[in-house]
């Protein structure tokens, strides 16, 4: 199978997709599948020992053969064949290539899904330790890529944590979806192979069988799968994405974590650049693209072609692997991020007091004007500390509107950023950080 290049590559998940991984599990199939055929009474105890003896794989040599038969599991059983005297008969017996395939490949698919899982877990943690640092940091929050209200450090990378985890569930469900196997013959009616073959079989390996087979498992078991590792891997893409927007050189408020002898540029030795959530953004577009592949695999003709196959060598290898690389990633980058709060707080100071509009207009609705009224009256206040130079309250406190209605001291109260931010706690409180 095809495997992410070795610059992004992660060994455990490489010797998940490895040739001798793949041709290990097919023969664990094909004697799980004689095994339960001796219970059956179909095969003698004698002839699957000396399988099980004697049944091994030479990758070089199925590569060999393939290369005149151009069939790799017809390549994999005359291999395993060579080695074997009358009793090679009983191996593959009633079955079709799909049934060793598409049940090696669920196995694939749960192993792999592990280590991202793992990493997964370990991501959301790294994230929960950056929300928990950034409690009580106010920032000011940007809409439009504009200064809107004050919120914290805390609460703004909450959002991401809670998207993270939202992963988790999504993701276990599509692995336990595409763990799925269908050992049932060709057109998967078992008509040469007994059920309790398939039913043997998965319970051995732990997968689940196909309700309804045709010649393969169903392929949108598949699609939800890269789906899954596709909203992951957008998830990160935001993460980072906000990374990079608050390390731009005008911003400044946080920057990757930048190892010792690091270079940034070839060019300008001053650079520091976002890297590792640039990185994360090109994966993200990569997932997407394999995700639409994936979407096209669902439609195959009849009972089965084999359309899908190709695209499923390249897209699941480094679908995973990519997700994988993803992770670890990004969990470097949220337990390494680098926060400088003076930047945070003079980016908070910078956009003057025009953020406390909506404050001024609820105070104005709340002792009897109109909202129309009240936000012309607040925007009148906002042009003019635009015009005169004053900030904002200094504005507001001298509209005879305004004034009336609300003295300077009370505008003050109303609009300490403790007020605003007052209910920090109780947001963080629902992911359960106290």
């Amino acid at each position: 199978m095809a495997l992410l290049i070795e610059r992004y590559s992660v060994p455990e998940m490489e010797a998940v997709w490895s040739d001798e991984s793949r041709f290990g599990r097919w023969l664990e199939i094909e004697l799980l599948a004689v095994e339960a055929r001796v219970r059956l009474g179909q095969v003698p105890a004698a002839d699957f020992d000396k399988l099980r003896a004697g049944a091994v794989f030479d990758p070089a040599r199925i590569a060999e053969i393939e290369s005149v038969v151009r069939h790799d599991v017809i390549a994999f059983l005359t291999c395993v064949s060579e080695g074997l005297g009358p009793e090679a008969r009983h191996i593959h017996y009633g079955m079709t290539s799909s049934d060793i395939l598409d049940t090696a490949l669920a196995t694939q698919i749960r192993d792999a899904g592990k280590l991202v899982a793992a990493a997964l877990d370990r991501y959301c943690g790294e994230l929960e330790g950056l929300v928990r640092r950034g409690r009580g940091v106010a920032c000011i929050g940007r809409t439009h890529g504009m200064h809107a209200e004050p919120t914290t450090l805390a609460l703004k990378f909450a959002g991401h944590l809670a998207e993270a985890r939202r992963c988790v569930p999504r993701l276990d469900r599509a692995l336990e979806t595409a763990s799925t196997a269908k050992l049932s013959g060709a057109v998967g009616t078992y008509a040469h192979l007994d059920p309790f073959v398939e039913e043997f079989v998965c319970s051995r390996l732990g997968l689940r069988r196909e309700d309804v087979a045709t010649q393969v498992v169903a392929r949108d078991r598949i699609a939800e799968l890269v789906w899954a590792l596709a909203m992951i891997s957008g998830a990160l893409e935001r993460f980072a994405t906000e990374v990079r927007h608050l390390q731009r050189t005008e911003v400044g408020e946080v920057e990757e974590s930048f190892g010792k002898g690091q270079k940034g540029s070839s060019a300008m030795p001053h650079k520091r650049n976002p890297v590792q959530s640039e990185r994360l953004c090109g994966f993200a577009r990569l997932m997407r693209g394999w995700l639409a592949a994936a979407m096209e695999n669902t439609a195959l003709w009849h009972e089965r072609d084999i359309s899908h196959s190709s695209v499923e060598r390249f897209i699941l290898p480094d679908a995973f692997g990519v997700s994988l690389y993803s992770l670890e990633r990004a969990a470097e980058l949220a337990g390494g991020l680098v926060v400088f709060e003076d930047r945070v707080a003079a980016n908070l100071g910078s956009a003057g007091d025009s953020h406390l509009s909506q404050t001024v207009m609820l105070a104005l609705i709340d002792r009897g004007m109109g909202r129309i009224e009240a936000y012309e009256a607040v925007q009148a206040a906002a042009a003019e500390a635009a015009r005169s130079g004053r900030g904002f309250l200094a504005a507001a406190a001298g509209s005879p509107v305004i004034a009336g209605l609300v003295g300077p001291s009370e505008l003050e109260a109303l609009c300490s950023v403790d007020r605003q931010l007052r209910n920090e706690a109780l947001i963080l409180s629902r992911l359960g950080i106290e």
